[in-house]
């Protein structure tokens, strides 16, 4: 099955972030927990990690792209 892993919100006041680095690549194992990519928003830079585990299908965004909360960042097999 593949699952979209969305941007989570933060708090009420942040609705986007800036992508500044993935940590995994597509093909890659990721365990729930492993941190998936690293966002900056306008208060603080954040490391996403990712909920389930499984296979990092594709990534979505690029490097300095703005992506608003609940955008799909990866498809991953799980």
């Amino acid at each position: 099955m593949i699952t979209e892993f969305k941007l989570p919100p933060f708090d009420d006041t942040i609705a986007t972030a800036t992508i500044v680095a993935w940590r995994k690549e597509p093909g890659e194992r990721i365990e729930a927990g492993d941190v998936l990519l690293e966002v900056v928003t306008e208060k603080v830079n954040v490391e996403i990690e990712c909920p389930f585990a499984g296979r990092l299908i594709e990534t979505v965004g690029e490097l300095d792209q703005e992506i608003k909360v609940g955008d799909v960042l990866a498809r991953i097999e799980t």
